[in-house]
C-alpha cells in the first residue's frame, strides 16, 4: 500500500550529499528562500573537508585559472569560476573571523582547523534555514506528476523508508574517491538513470607505485623527501617528491599522476634549476680527488646518492673524478635532470584526492549545473567531469559550481 501523500515531506530543493559543493549549494538557494534539505549518508557532514590540507582545509588559491582544471571540456568551468571567485570565498571566511594563511604557490590554509570552515558552513546552514539530515541512505528518485522529484530514503540504524517530494534535486554526492570517507559511484548511477552520459574515471592526485627494481629502492629511502621537477606528457610541476614503501608520493608526484596514464614513463629533474652536466665537469677540474658522491651529497641526500651511485657508477664508486671520462659524467649528469621511472601503477581511489572524469559536462549547463535533458536535476562539484590540481582547486570548484546551482534551483 503507498505511502499517503499528506505524510510525504515536501521541499523545494533536495541536496544529496553533505560536503563542501552540496553544502555550499544549500546555503546559496536556502538564502534566496528555497527550502532545502541535505541528505547525507555518512553519520556526520563534511568528513573529506575535516580531513582536507592535513586538517588544515586548503580552502581555495590566490591563482584560480581554468587551465588548473582537468575536463574533456575545459572550457566548461570558467563561467562558475568567474560566478563564484576565491575573492568572494575569501570575503566569507574573513567575515566568519577565521584565521588563514598563505603557503607557496597561492595555496590558503586555516592556521589553526579545518573544524572553522565545517563550522562555518554549519552556521551559515543554520542562518539559511537549512535542514540536514545525516545517517540517510538514498534509495530511488523518481519523477512524479508535474515534474517534481520523489526520492525514497532508508533513514537511521532501522533503515526505515520514507520518501520526500522536491522542484529540485541536486547530485553532490562526490566521487570514487577515498572510499572511508564516504567515495562512492552513486552520482554516476543517477547520472545515467536520468540518461546523462559519463566519461571515463580514474584516481588523479595520486602516489605511484612500482613492481620492478624501483620499488625496493623506494622501500629502502622510505620517509626521504626532496624538491624535484616532474613531468609527463608535456606537463611538468616542481614540488616536493617523497619515497614510500609502495613508491612515490608527495606533491609533485601527486600533481602528476593525473596526467599520467598506465604504461607512461615519468621524468624526475633530481636537481632542478641546475645544470648536472656542469656541475660534474666543474667538479672534475676543481675536485679532481673527490669522490662523485662526495660532490653529489652537497645537493642530494646523502641516502638518495648511495642508492643512485649503485645503480649509475657502481664499478668507479671508489675513483676519483679525475678518472671519470667526460662522456660517463655526461651520462651521469643526464639522468640527474632527466631520471625515467616507470610505474606500474598508481595506489588507485584508496588514497586518492580526486576522481578524474566523471559526468560529462556536455549533458550540462556550464550556468546553472543543470542536465540540459533533464528540468531541475542538478550536478555540482567532483561528480562532474572536472577535477583541480592539488592546491585548494578543487575546493574552489565546490564552492563555485554550488554557488551557482544554488542561484537558478
Amino acid at each position: 500500500m503507498g505511502q499517503d501523500r499528506s505524510s510525504i515531506d515536501n521541499y523545494d530543493v533536495v541536496v544529496l550529499g553533505a560536503g563542501a559543493a552540496g553544502l555550499f549549494c544549500a546555503i546559496t538557494a536556502a538564502r534566496r528562500g528555497r527550502k532545502v534539505l541535505v541528505l547525507e549518508k555518512a553519520n556526520k557532514i563534511g568528513k573529506k573537508i575535516l580531513m582536507s590540507g592535513g586538517g588544515r582545509c586548503n580552502f581555495t588559491n590566490y591563482e584560480i585559472e581554468a587551465h588548473n582544471y582537468l575536463s574533456a571540456n575545459p572550457h566548461f568551468c570558467k563561467s562558475a569560476l568567474k560566478r563564484y571567485t576565491q575573492w568572494d570565498f575569501i570575503a566569507m571566511v574573513d567575515g566568519h573571523g577565521i584565521a588563514w594563511e598563505e603557503r607557496k604557490h597561492g595555496q590558503l590554509f586555516c592556521q589553526h582547523s579545518a573544524k572553522d570552515i565545517l563550522a562555518m558552513l554549519e552556521q551559515e546552514c543554520a542562518q539559511a534555514g537549512v535542514e540536514i539530515r545525516t545517517r540517510c541512505d538514498f534509495q530511488s528518485a523518481c519523477i512524479a506528476d508535474g515534474g517534481h522529484y520523489h526520492i525514497e530514503i532508508a533513514q537511521g540504524s532501522s533503515g526505515s523508508k520514507q520518501r520526500l517530494e522536491a522542484q529540485s534535486l541536486v547530485v553532490a554526492t562526490g566521487a570514487l574517491s577515498i572510499p572511508t570517507l564516504g567515495g562512492s559511484d552513486l552520482g554516476y548511477v543517477i547520472a545515467t538513470q536520468f540518461g546523462l552520459q559519463l566519461t571515463a574515471r580514474r584516481a588523479g592526485l595520486v602516489p605511484f607505485m612500482f613492481s620492478d627494481a624501483s620499488k625496493s629502492l623506494c622501500e629502502r629511502l622510505s620517509g626521504l623527501s626532496l624538491p624535484v621537477e616532474v613531468s609527463c606528457n608535456s606537463k611538468h610541476f616542481s614540488e616536493q617528491m617523497l619515497f614510500t614503501h609502495r613508491g612515490l608520493s608527495g606533491p609533485a608526484i601527486l600533481q602528476i599522476s593525473s596526467y599520467w596514464q598506465p604504461g607512461d614513463r615519468v621524468q624526475i629533474d633530481l636537481l632542478p634549476g641546475i645544470d648536472a652536466s656542469q656541475l660534474l665537469l666543474s667538479a672534475k677540474r676543481e675536485s679532481s680527488k673527490s669522490l662523485l658522491r662526495s660532490v653529489l651529497i652537497k645537493s642530494l641526500p646523502k641516502a638518495l646518492v648511495i642508492e643512485l651511485q649503485s645503480l649509475w657508477w657502481a664499478d668507479y664508486a671508489e675513483k676519483p673524478m679525475a678518472e671519470f671520462s667526460d662522456k660517463r659524467l655526461a651520462t651521469i649528469a643526464a639522468s640527474l635532470n632527466c631520471w625515467s621511472l616507470k610505474p606500474s601503477a598508481t595506489e588507485g581511489y584508496r588514497t586518492a584526492e580526486v576522481t578524474l572524469g566523471g559526468v560529462d559536462t556536455v549533458g550540462i549547463s556550464s550556468k546553472t549545473m543543470e542536465a540540459k535533458l533533464q528540468p531541475r536535476l542538478y550536478f555540482i562539484g567532483e561528480v562532474l567531469d572536472v577535477s583541480g590540481h592539488l592546491g585548494g582547486y578543487n575546493f574552489q570548484w565546490a564552492w563555485s559550481s554550488g554557488y551557482s546551482a544554488g542561484q537558478f534551483v
